[in-house]
């Protein structure tokens, strides 16, 4: 078990969190403060135990987390839904995944209701604000990276089968660009031959549904 005096220590900065944390990918409470460019900035709130915690506020520093939706590309359209969505001071619980230099990598899960949570790594996907992107922090060949790596595609796919956000609004030149990177995360190649431009065109997002759908079962085989 972690040490108790941990769990109830208030975090202010990203490189005092033990390593521990992130090795076991414990789940942190907090209060968003800010949604920015370089993501999240949320106030730690630790366990309350009330006599340890009055001596506690007593020294402890004060500072905010820098929080990110790991395993996702963030549109600009996302950073605007998420400043809609997230209201100043409103709780959050984010699940430690990784940590780069002062950010942490999070899965951020968001109260709805007594009984339901929201994942806004997901929703963001569902809703066509962003891409799927590696889960930074995590080993590739994890069981847990597939699992989380399988539902952020899912969440994706249903972005793109809607033509939902960023899947709708894309240009021409983007579609292209979004097939072939997919396809080489596939590993599988172009068409080497093509009937004409125009049916390639006509049929991108077909294709692109297709290798996404590759990825999830490719994804599924790995665990």
């Amino acid at each position: 078990m972690l040490c108790n005096s941990r769990a109830t220590t208030k975090f202010t900065n990203a490189v005092d969190i033990p390593v521990e944390f992130i090795e076991k990918n414990v789940k942190l409470r907090g209060k968003i403060h800010h949604v920015t460019e370089k993501g999240l900035e949320v106030e730690h709130i630790p366990i309350t135990i009330p006599i340890v915690t009055s001596i506690q506020r007593k020294w402890q520093s004060k500072g905010l987390l820098l929080v990110r939706l790991a395993g996702v590309e963030l549109a600009p359209s996302g950073m605007v839904w998420l400043q809609k969505e997230l209201k100043p001071s409103q709780m959050v619980w984010f699940q430690l995944l990784g940590r780069e230099d002062l950010a942490l990598e999070c899965r951020v899960l968001v109260n709805k209701g007594r009984f339901l949570s929201v994942c806004l790594n997901e929703e963001i996907l569902r809703q066509g604000l962003g891409r799927t992107a590696r889960i930074e922090g995590l080993h590739h060949d994890s069981r847990l990276y597939w699992k989380l790596h399988k539902r952020l595609l899912r969440a994706e796919l249903k972005a793109l089968k809607k033509n939902k956000g960023i899947w709708q609004e894309e240009s021409f030149s983007e579609r292209v660009r979004d097939c072939i990177k997919l396809e080489k995360a596939c590993g599988t190649c172009l068409p080497a031959c093509l009937n004409s431009y125009s049916m390639f065109v006509h049929n991108l997002s077909v294709k692109k549904l297709l290798i996404l759908n590759n990825r999830l079962h490719y994804d599924q085989n790995k665990r």
